[in-house]
């Protein structure tokens, strides 16, 4: 399998709004490279430690074996988007295998998960419903991906 992004998440899966925007911005990203959408449902069944924990195990199940994971957690890094587009840009320089983004359901992602991930990375301060957070990181991979390749998606400071 070669380079490729795939979107994981766990959550509530509903054909809705949020779906159609995030398949827009596939269709864009798709331009440049393969890109998956990976929705797991685990069972809402057990404590809320319980929960984390299969959801984890099941996120880490669904991913390439070779893969630069990367969580999307609070305290990870915040970027801008033009260091989003080099952190791109060097990460494809090096690793030729999949990038797997991965977002916790509304628990959040088990830490477990988030200290084996090569990268953590933060949406910002604020707490986001999972639905926004995935159109918010598909939407932020395609405007690196634009600033990469110069398209005049991305406007900077006046």
């Amino acid at each position: 399998m070669g380079r490729e992004i795939v979107i994981a998440w766990a959550g509530r899966h509903r054909r809705d709004s949020w779906e159609t925007l995030c398949a827009g911005y596939r269709r864009k990203i798709e331009r440049f490279l393969p890109i998956h959408d990976l929705p797991l449902r685990v069972p809402e069944r057990g404590s809320e430690r319980d929960r984390l924990k299969a959801e984890a195990e099941a996120l880490l199940a669904a991913l390439p074996e070779r893969r630069w994971l990367v969580a999307l957690d609070e305290k990870g890094k915040a970027r801008s988007s033009r260091d989003l587009a080099r952190w791109w840009r060097k990460l494809a320089q090096r690793w030729p295998h999949p990038v797997a983004f991965v977002l916790g359901s509304d628990l959040g992602l088990d830490p477990g998960l988030v200290a084996a991930a090569d990268e953590r990375l933060s949406l910002g301060p604020m707490t986001l419903p999972h639905e926004l957070a995935r159109l918010l990181i598909y939407e932020q991979i395609y405007r690196a991906l634009s600033i990469g390749a110069g398209i005049k998606y991305h406007r900077g400071p006046l």
